[in-house]
């Protein structure tokens, strides 16, 4: 990945049943200018799931050959499925002009960190573990041996939150919405963007151009 991107990179993690998905559904819709990357996995398409827009679905040796390759910016085997993140889709959004939005784990997220220090890092809060487990319960979808073990993973994911850049609480939907576009609006002005012109402005000072006749 070039050391110069031409766009900002964000991250949004959360525990299962937080409502990751649909906040960042709407956030796309307020924000033109991100592009969502769309994983890679090995794991099966459900029923439903669309190829290349829900994920990029591939067999384990094609992944495996893209670790070795260093294809991607950041992976993890989850329950014996691979999931990662391709640079050069990433790459490409930026060259586009867009900027790029992640939405992935924890450990997904610390390895984009290690490897683009100036992501900005977003981890989505429930309002509590009792509004998660009756949101995990209410979906229908897992067996309560599952639902537990969702809740015993948000438990350890909740823990790593302070790794984060930015934390924010779904409790009201559209304020959360409304905080996740504030943080998309206010992380390109951040102060380490500023000293890079700060300090042009002291070189020009310091060294001015002199224009000849």
């Amino acid at each position: 990945m070039s050391n110069k991107p031409t766009g900002e990179l964000y991250v949004i993690s959360a525990a299962s049943g937080t409502g990751k998905t649909s906040l960042i559904a709407a956030l796309l819709e307020r924000c033109p200018q991100l592009a969502l990357s769309v994983s890679d996995t090995t794991r099966p398409a459900r029923r439903g799931e669309i190829d290349g827009q829900h994920y990029h679905f591939i067999d384990a040796e094609d992944f495996r050959q893209g670790i070795a390759q260093q294809r991607y910016l950041e992976h993890a085997e989850v329950y014996g499925n691979y999931y990662g993140t391709s640079r050069e889709r990433v790459e490409q959004a930026w060259a586009s002009g867009r900027d790029v939005l992640l939405e992935i784990d924890v450990q997904g997220a610390e390895q984009v960190r290690q490897a683009f220090p100036d992501a900005a890092l977003i981890f989505i809060l429930p309002p509590s573990m009792a509004t998660l487990e009756a949101r995990l319960k209410g979906r229908g979808l897992d067996e309560p041996a599952v639902v537990q073990r969702r809740l015993d993973e948000a438990r350890g994911e909740i823990a790593a939150c302070e790794q984060f850049d930015w934390l924010l609480i779904n409790d009201d939907f559209d304020r959360a919405v409304d905080d996740l576009e504030a943080v998309i609006a206010a992380w390109p002005l951040r102060r380490r963007r500023g000293i890079g012109h700060a300090r042009c402005l002291l070189d020009a000072e310091t060294n001015p151009i002199t224009i000849k006749d």
